[in-house]
């Protein structure tokens, strides 16, 4: 199925390690977007400011559930939303 997942990060070199995540979960990245560094409305985890990505995904569906708990382990990464591309 495809997935998109929009995610915010405070550092760029994290961004390889959930390429990684996904390509070892036998996903593959379609489609990668930068929408570049942006100003908070207001604070998340005491930081003003974050980048902006968004992946679109073909990953088995099987394989979403262990995808987000290992996103949520992720202290790096700030938020991400992952939805299905219809």
């Amino acid at each position: 199925m495809k997935y998109e997942l929009t995610f915010l990060l405070n550092e760029e070199a994290e961004l390889k390690n959930i390429k990684d995540l996904i390509t070892s979960l036998s996903g593959k990245i379609e489609k990668e977007e930068n929408w570049g560094e942006k100003t908070l409305v207001y604070p998340i985890k005491k930081l003003q400011r974050a980048k902006f990505y968004n992946l679109t995904l073909d990953i088995d569906k099987t394989k979403t559930a262990e995808l987000r708990k290992k996103l949520n382990f992720n202290e790096k990464l700030i938020r991400f939303l992952l939805l299905v591309k219809e």
